[in-house]
């Protein structure tokens, strides 16, 4: 493995995945043979780790496939301009200027949390059956926060 060889864990692959598109994805510059071939790799070292994790081929196709639905749902949105993108928990969160590209985030599978003014991602087995309304802050003090893209600026801060 060229891009991957140093990681141990599932979570590091996603860490070097996301550190990677960025740097790599052709909408930013990028080549598009190296992306193709750092998600070739992405997919191999999930398979790779999960296996040596002692997992049943079950587990090994969910994890799998749950990777490759978050990758394919952050990808089609990743340079919508004006949104914020954040991994919490399991869940994808998206805020800020939405409206415009309210479309574009139903496309990529994305629901609107109305009472969150936020639009969210996850995978039926991360389906909450909670009935309390813990407001978004809440949900990213317990779960903790990851921000994968942060392009919002409120009018009052925009470089000119």
């Amino acid at each position: 493995m060229k891009y991957f060889s140093e990681c141990k864990t599932i979570d590091e692959v996603k860490a070097t995945y996301k550190t990677l598109a960025k740097m790599h994805h052709p909408d930013k510059g990028g080549n598009l043979q190296t992306m193709q071939e750092i998600n070739n790799e992405y997919s191999f070292a999930i398979a790779k780790i999960a296996k040596g994790e002692n997992l049943t081929n079950a587990e090994i196709s969910d994890i799998l496939t749950a990777n490759e639905l978050y990758r394919e749902a952050i990808a089609a949105i990743i340079n919508l301009e004006g949104v914020t993108i954040e991994l919490v928990g399991c869940w994808i969160w998206v805020t800020g200027n939405t409206f415009p590209v309210k479309a574009d985030l139903k496309k990529a599978g994305f629901y609107f949390a109305s009472k969150k003014v936020a639009w969210y991602f996850r995978t039926d087995e991360f389906k909450s059956n909670c009935r309390k309304n813990y407001s978004l802050d809440e949900i990213k003090n317990k779960y903790g926060t990851t921000n994968v893209k942060s392009s919002y600026r409120p009018a009052m801060y925009a470089i000119a």
